[in-house]
């Protein structure tokens, strides 16, 4: 079961906002808001292999056109994990 679907199943009543194409790199959920979790490293990951993108245009491609989008109250939490 990937995490996504656990979510679903876990928070049956709640409306998930899930980031197209970013499933994999789901990492958790802040139960507090009910906003889901993504790791950057791995979404950076995904844009690479899936997108075929360089390294610097899919950061580039990541902070501009995901990162940098706001889309209400339940915006995904990217996590800084690349440390």
């Amino acid at each position: 079961m990937t995490m996504i679907e656990k979510l679903v199943d876990w928070y049956p009543e709640e409306s998930l906002l899930i980031a197209d194409g970013f499933n994999d790199a789901i990492i958790g959920i802040d139960e507090s808001s009910m906003r889901i979790i993504y790791s950057v490293t791995r979404c950076i990951e995904i844009l690479c292999l899936d997108e075929e993108m360089d390294v610097d245009d899919a950061i580039e491609h990541f902070n501009y056109n995901v990162k940098g989008a706001y889309v209400g109250d339940k915006t995904p939490i990217w996590c800084e994990d690349n440390f």
